[in-house]
């Protein structure tokens, strides 16, 4: 059974959150603010998810984020009022995978919810049927290994978020082709979404930041204005 935790400061959301989980067969946990988040995700390794609320006391989502992605990948989905687009753009800055907009659709969050927790669990897993020549991804430097899940840089391993991974793995399996953000975020999120130029703009420079030695002159990862993102040596 997968565990979520739930941060947020008002019970009633909550108290809504743990009832579509468990109907949908999570188990949850829960807490009131991100400190006791942080804490959570040190003395619990197998949470899957983090549902996390940006406002809240003693410490907020935003810095609770930043903390937590010192030392996991687990995914984080921010839970926003319509009128927080600066709380969006930065906890995607910080490190968050997606997030969902209060008040929010039930079909519509356990539908990311899913996603998110598919794409860790492929991320950490390995396939055994695949060949090593069939799994292998190389362009240049960059070295992408889908039976173990692992990215190198001229042989140094490249620690990436769920979702970077699998924007490099569909930049790499299109090598010279341009894709658009709205093309990156349907073929990755599996979803379309207004506004998919900004989200995928700062998974971008994220990879960027980890895998160009200098990342406002990229050798790999190239913008084509007005067009998309490609991957090319």
């Amino acid at each position: 059974m997968n565990k979520i935790l739930i941060c947020d400061d008002e019970p009633d959301i909550i108290s809504a959150l743990k009832i579509y989980l468990v109907s949908e067969g999570f188990e949850v946990i829960s807490a009131s603010n991100g400190k006791e988040a942080v804490d959570a995700i040190k003395a619990q390794t197998d949470i899957k998810l983090i549902l996390m609320d940006v406002m809240m006391p003693v410490m907020d989502g935003i810095a609770a984020m930043a903390e937590i992605r010192t030392f996991s990948n687990v995914p984080i989905i921010m839970l926003t009022a319509k009128s927080e687009d600066a709380d969006k753009v930065m906890g995607l800055t910080i490190g968050a995978d997606d997030y969902v907009t209060k008040p929010f659709n039930p079909v519509e969050l356990m539908a990311r919810v899913k996603s998110q927790i598919r794409r860790y669990t492929l991320l950490g897993a390995s396939t055994e049927e695949a060949s090593d020549n069939d799994s292998i991804l190389q362009i240049g430097g960059i070295e992408l290994n889908d039976k173990s899940k692992e990215v190198t840089l001229d042989g140094n391993l490249v620690n990436l978020t769920p979702l970077e991974y699998d924007i490099l793995k569909l930049l790499m399996t299109h090598k010279g082709e341009v894709l658009s953000p709205r093309d990156i975020y349907e073929k990755v999120w599996n979803d379309t979404v207004l506004g998919a130029e900004s989200t995928v703009a700062v998974h971008i420079r994220h990879l960027r930041e980890k895998l160009e030695y200098d990342s406002a002159n990229p050798r790999y990862l190239k913008a084509v204005w007005g067009h998309g993102y490609k991957i090319d040596d």
